[in-house]
């Protein structure tokens, strides 16, 4: 049974967190290959997210791979679509499309362009990579829903420079109008930019307290994004609450997993080097291996 096939039949929450851990760490070495064999894309921005995302569809949402289209799917919004790599080989594993696949990404004529494009890829629900666009999308998604009479449940992850952009911010006060049912909106709260960190950039704190003055449900707390169950229990915490829509916030590293890429805005988009690389991804398979003894699997 591949490590895939036991998260997915896992009973157990506690054990099943130990699962994802470990799935994510070896997508964090998968992620890093591809990165380093492109010389493109995007590094800090995609580990952060990996985490929580990975639970996302192999916890929590409801969708059939072989049915990508199934009209009561839950939708995923990918905000920062440059975190593309993250994403790609989450759904490959997921079971959308062949793992071999990744090995085109970036290339001309890919399905896996260097920003999710629905037209190309199964299992992407939109096209992203503007930021300050994903909520405004995911908005229109969860008002569908409404219309339709499909319960669906539709995630929009974004990063501080999503935030940053005025469109998002209408978003936020549209949603808080119309409170469209099933919207969850996901802060990848890295703390840092193409260009530096947010707090020099941009700063957005106190940014749950913002999101309730705009009208939304704020979760009670900031959420580990690197710890399972701590994103476990946000998805329990989610449930624990009837008011839409919902956000919660998730403090995670840039570059997560990499001691050296930890918190810096160079490892933004960096190609990388041979050197960077022949340091980085031992420390990726000791932590993935770590994570598998704990798990208990062998």
């Amino acid at each position: 049974m591949t490590l895939e096939e036991q998260v997915l039949s896992e009973k157990d929450p506690a054990k099943k967190a130990k699962l994802v851990t470990a799935l994510a760490r070896r997508f964090r070495i998968e992620m890093i290959d591809n990165l380093h064999d492109k010389q493109t894309g995007h590094w800090g921005g995609s580990s952060s997210a990996c985490d929580v995302v990975t639970s996302l569809y192999f916890h929590r949402m409801k969708v059939d791979p072989k049915n990508p289209r199934m009209a009561d799917r839950d939708r995923f919004v990918l905000s920062k679509g440059h975190a593309s790599v993250m994403l790609y080989t989450i759904l490959a594993h997921r079971g959308y499309f062949d793992p071999s696949i990744l090995a085109t990404f970036r290339t001309i004529d890919s399905k896996l362009q260097g920003h999710p494009c629905m037209n190309k890829t199964p299992g992407v629900d939109m096209s992203t990579g503007a930021l300050g666009h994903g909520l405004s999308v995911g908005t229109g998604m969860a008002l569908a829903s409404r219309l339709s009479g499909k319960k669906f449940n539709t995630y929009v992850m974004v990063g501080e420079g999503c935030l940053n952009e005025g469109q998002s911010w209408e978003a936020i006060m549209a949603a808080a109008k119309y409170k469209p049912e099933g919207l969850v909106l996901m802060v990848d709260y890295n703390g840092v930019q193409l260009d530096g960190t947010s707090k020099d950039i941009m700063p957005l704190d106190p940014l749950g307290d913002k999101f309730k003055a705009f009208g939304w449900n704020v979760l009670p707390k900031v959420y580990d994004g690197h710890d399972t169950a701590d994103i476990f229990k946000s998805f329990e915490d989610l449930d624990k609450t009837a008011a839409w829509p919902k956000a919660v916030i998730y403090k995670t590293n840039k570059g997560s997993g990499v001691s050296f890429m930890e918190g810096k805005n160079t490892w933004h988009g960096s190609p990388i080097d041979d050197e960077s690389y022949a340091k980085a991804r031992p420390e990726l398979v000791a932590a993935y291996e770590a994570a598998m003894k704990a798990a208990g699997v062998n």
